[in-house]
């Protein structure tokens, strides 16, 4: 089975938002928030939950920008100076392990292939399946219960580092 490496958004585009006032956020339909608890504020750059505290944005993000039927935007939380993570090969961190998580397995046309909804914590085997298929390019996680994206899977020998 192939080796799978989890990662998250680049924060390159997204750092400059966090200058901005209210209003320029709303202009970018975005806005500000401090977590006030220790789950439910997952940043998708560092992979990983904000503590109590931490300032972030919640804005759209297209996590599927692909010209395909399949083309989506959603609502995605990142943290103020996250880095990006650096997971070991096959490596689920507790941000996702926590979760209840839906796999979409996309082929090189960026069209669904394959779909699953289970624990995060059993998610490594589905994963290394189907990219194992040569039919899936790779594989996006979103959380089952709010849709929102997480983080893509790559093979590991194919991921961007």
């Amino acid at each position: 089975m192939a080796d799978f490496l989890l990662s998250g958004i680049d924060p390159a585009p997204l750092r400059p938002l966090f200058d901005l006032d209210d209003a320029g956020l709303a202009a970018h339909d975005a806005v500000r928030r401090i977590a006030d608890s220790a789950r439910g504020f997952p940043c998708r750059i560092s992979l990983r939950n904000a503590v109590i505290g931490e300032e972030l944005l919640l804005l759209p993000y297209w996590h599927q920008p692909a010209a395909s039927p399949y083309r989506a935007c959603g609502p995605v939380f990142i943290r103020r100076d996250a880095v990006p993570a650096r997971l070991a090969v096959n490596e689920l961190p507790p941000y996702v392990a926590q979760r209840l998580v839906s796999l979409r397995a996309y082929d090189h046309g960026d069209c669904i292939v394959a779909a699953e909804v289970m624990e995060g914590g059993q998610a490594a085997d589905w994963l290394r399946l189907q990219l194992d298929d040569p039919r899936t390019a790779y594989v996006h996680l979103h959380s089952a219960r709010h849709g929102c994206y997480l983080c893509r899977a790559d093979r590991a020998a194919q991921a961007p580092r």
